[in-house]
């Protein structure tokens, strides 16, 4: 059997460079541009520098957020990104994607009393670049402990446990199963989001602080062996994210033009010229979280004509903020509620989808029986992803590694913090936090 027998054809309509390389830079630049300093001064001068600010409390890196934006307010901005890096080691990159709008700035006095927050992501942006583009790290490490800690998975858990170990003064060896770390921060991130080729400077920052020695390309299961790494470390933190993506099922989901949003959105995360990657006339992405979104309206910049979220629940259930539908609709995008696929129809590759009509009734979603199809040449799945090659021997609840406290697992001696571990929300800035303090835990425990 021939190549093109075994393998479903890709849809006539799916094509590289669309738009003038002009047009595609114009599309992907940044999301929100930076503030000058005079711009960052006027924003912090909206905080009321809340004695118990409610915004502290949202921030699951409990950045101390008054005291940072009093900073800014002094003209002393490298202060402030001290302030947030004590507390959020990847405040740069959370600073430009987490969802403040429904963290931080949500409970903010500002957007409860006049409906417009103080933009504390974008004050937070101005802090940490101000200082990283200074070329400063403003920590130390501890005198050497002679203990050795190794972390499997060079992502925002991954990092954050490794720098605060490190800071504490030991050895960690930071393995990663890609080529190059940063782990969603690098490939999983929508572009306009994280411009510059930020994700990577803000590691190489991060790894100034001495005492990491990164080693790339090295997987869990495959390269590496959780019971040797117990034997040869003191301790052992996962950080391994979820590197598997749920299927449709629904029939026709191996046709040509179906794919998983994550890896097109690595794709074009690597992508060196935007011009050459394909995107379909009509996408249809299926899903209703913050990858759902990144992969529509990146769809809709590369030059796609027609794209559609269709998600199988109401709009209040969508994981992704309201924030993010806006964006989304701002950009043509249509989102489809309450809508499941049922089957992926095409001679081959993808022409349509066809969805059936949902209802929740009693807390259970049911299919009404009523139907429709969408012209479809290229489908996303964004409908989860699952956690792969998890280590023998460790408890596993519900899809994730189970752990308790800061991140003990059930096995003696090893540690899991972000994506992977059961208790966080799927969040960059969760996931650091999860890091940080499976860091001090560590530390405490080793440390007697």
């Amino acid at each position: 059997m021939s190549n093109s027998q075994m393998t479903p054809r890709r849809a006539a309509g799916i094509a590289a460079g669309r738009l003038s390389a002009d047009q595609l830079a114009e599309n992907f630049d940044d999301l929100h541009a930076p503030y000058a300093p005079h711009e960052a001064a006027v924003a912090a001068d909206r905080c009321y520098f809340c004695y118990d600010a409610p915004c502290v409390t949202a921030c699951p890196t409990d950045i101390d957020i008054p005291l940072f934006i009093r900073q800014i307010q002094t003209g002393t901005p490298e202060a402030a990104a001290k302030t947030i890096l004590t507390q959020n080691i990847l405040g740069g990159m959370c600073a430009r994607v987490c969802p403040t709008e429904t963290l931080c700035e949500q409970v903010c006095v500002r957007e409860v009393s006049e409906g417009k927050p103080v933009e504390i992501g974008r004050l937070q942006r101005h802090a940490t670049d101000t200082l990283m583009e200074a070329g400063v790290h403003p920590f130390t490490r501890a005198k050497p402990t002679g203990k050795k800690v190794a972390v499997i998975g060079a992502g925002p858990a991954g990092l954050a446990c490794a720098h605060r170990l490190a800071m504490h003064g030991h050895e960690v060896s930071l393995y990663d199963a890609a080529p190059k770390p940063g782990g969603l921060n690098e490939f999983g991130i929508a572009a306009y989001k994280s411009t510059d080729d930020f994700a990577a400077r803000e590691v190489n920052w991060l790894m100034q602080i001495g005492g990491i020695t990164l080693h790339s390309g090295k997987a869990l299961g495959r390269d590496l062996e959780i019971s040797s790494l117990q034997k040869e470390y003191d301790a052992v933190f996962l950080g391994l994210g979820l590197g598997g993506v749920s299927a449709l099922r629904a029939a026709g989901e191996d046709r040509g033009g179906v794919e998983d949003a994550v890896s097109f959105i690595a794709d074009l995360r690597q992508a060196s010229d935007l011009a050459t990657l394909p995107v379909g006339r009509h996408v249809v992405v299926i899903g209703g979280g913050m990858t759902a979104v990144d992969a529509a309206v990146q769809s809709k910049l590369l030059g796609a004509e027609h794209v559609t979220i269709a998600y199988r629940r109401d709009r209040a259930a969508m994981s992704a903020s309201r924030y993010e539908q806006d964006l989304a609709a701002s950009h043509g995008v249509n989102i489809l509620f309450n809508a499941q696929p049922v089957a992926v129809h095409g001679n081959g590759a993808a022409t349509e989808v066809e969805f059936e009509y949902t209802a929740t009734q009693n807390d259970t979603l049911t299919g009404t029986g009523e139907t429709t199809r969408i012209k479809a040449d290229q489908v996303f799945k964004a409908i989860g992803q699952t956690l792969e090659d998890a280590p023998d021997g460790l408890k596993i609840e519900q899809g994730k590694i189970a752990v308790m406290g800061a991140g003990r697992t059930s096995q003696k001696g090893t540690w899991a913090g972000g994506d992977c571990a059961t208790g966080g929300d799927d969040l960059t800035v969760t996931a650091v936090a999860e890091g940080r303090d499976a860091a001090q835990d560590i530390h405490t425990t080793l440390m007697g």
